[in-house]
């Protein structure tokens, strides 16, 4: 597994406009600068108060990123440059340059199944908390065009990336085997999902990764069970989708 894959596999053990009012001629054409002048990118500061909190998702346990995750994930690297998009964004690393980042994690917590009150009882909820979804949320915000260019970047790696392809991150390595698409996702201004495969030491993972750009924010969610398939988080994206407006 990589870095942030254990991370998340630990955490679930624990379980406006503005109006002008200069005076022109009446034959002057209307001012483009606003208009022409490049969107500015959220910073880290401003991503934090947008980004999922417990609070946002009762039915999951929420834990900041530390920052030795997200060292972690912008050493990522794949043996495929083309694939590397796909990497940062399962590493809770911006895809590109972006102006400003935030992270988190999420995990579901067990359905109550009633009171774990015998042998039999606490094991199955030990087994439910390790099966649990864990999402790794990143918001990544551009200037300019950014958020389109690292959407696309990412849309394209897909495809050329299908047969699969290398990673190693924080020493250690693993090889993504498939990368096919995911239940599709209609949020945001666009919106993608995948399904990747990948062998890490013999183990047979499939984590799901969504992908959704509003605006010029890329979100990034990339779910993973200690199971070894993961659900799509719908839930955690819905949630995220909407704080961002």
């Amino acid at each position: 597994m990589t870095a942030s894959a254990v991370s998340l596999a630990l955490l679930a053990t624990a379980c406006g406009s503005s109006d002008s009012k200069g005076e022109a001629k009446a034959d002057a054409p209307a001012p483009a600068a606003s208009s022409a002048a490049p969107a500015k990118g959220k910073t880290d500061a401003e991503l934090a108060g947008v980004i999922v909190k417990q609070a946002d998702l009762p039915d999951h346990l929420v834990k900041e990123a530390t920052a030795a995750e997200a060292a972690a994930g912008a050493a990522a690297t794949s043996d495929k440059p083309d694939c590397l998009p796909l990497v940062k964004a399962q590493s809770m690393a911006p895809v590109g340059k972006a102006a400003g980042t935030a992270r988190t994690k999420a995990v579901a917590k067990p359905k109550d199944g009633g009171a774990a009150d015998t042998p039999d009882a606490k094991m199955k909820a030990i087994m439910d908390a390790l099966g649990a979804n864990a999402t790794a949320v990143t918001l990544s915000s551009y200037d300019g065009k950014g958020a389109e260019e690292a959407f696309t970047a990412l849309k394209n790696a897909g495809t050329a990336c299908a047969a699969g392809y290398g990673v190693t991150q924080d020493g250690e390595s693993a090889k993504v085997t498939k990368v096919a698409p995911g239940t599709p996702v209609t949020a945001g201004d666009e919106a993608l999902a995948y399904t990747v495969e990948a062998d890490s030491d013999g183990t047979k993972i499939s984590t799901q990764l969504v992908v959704v750009r509003k605006a010029n924010t890329v979100a990034t969610f990339s779910a993973l069970s200690l199971k070894g398939t993961a659900e799509q988080p719908k839930s955690v994206v819905d949630a995220q989708v909407k704080k961002l407006g």
